[in-house]
């Protein structure tokens, strides 16, 4: 049976579920998600995210205000639970966690337990970290040794 790692920052959405479904379409693929908590992300980098995507509130809100450890562990675990919903609706076998803030170690764990096939990682675009190639999808690429798929959460579009 194939196994599918999905890495999320966020809740997945109906339409993320359905790319990666339509990537996947044998009936017995089972799909693991992992969410990272992710409480140290940098506000700078954020901050630009935002900018470059012509997001000033949410960059002025980045500023003002960083999620305590309780929010952002209570948005993770909300997350994983919409994802998985959706995953089950869509008529697919899924499970998960919420994870660490580096995903990496957990990945690499992830893999060699469920000999997984694939990683798929749905993440918003971050034009430091992407640009940079220091992004969950290629610090994947360059560490696990499987094929690594990088979504743009909501889009059509390949990071």
């Amino acid at each position: 049976m194939p196994v599918i790692i999905v890495l999320t920052e966020e809740a997945l959405r109906e339409s993320d579920v359905a790319s990666i479904r339509e990537l996947h379409a044998d009936p017995a693929t089972s799909f693991h998600v992992l969410v990272p908590e992710d409480t140290e992300r940098s506000l700078v980098a954020d901050f630009i995210d935002h900018l470059s995507l012509g997001e000033l509130r949410e960059a002025w809100e980045e500023l003002t205000h960083r999620p305590t450890p309780e929010e952002t562990s209570a948005e993770a675990n909300e997350a994983l639970q919409t994802s998985l919903e959706r995953f089950t609706a869509s008529g697919a076998t899924a499970d998960g966690a919420v994870i660490a803030d580096d995903p990496i170690p957990v990945l690499r764990q992830a893999v060699n337990s469920l000999a997984a096939d694939q990683l798929v990682v749905v993440t918003r675009p971050h034009a430091v970290e992407d640009t940079f190639h220091r992004d969950w999808a290629s610090r994947a690429r360059e560490d696990l040794g499987l094929p690594v798929l990088h979504l743009y959460s909501g889009t059509n579009r390949l990071g």
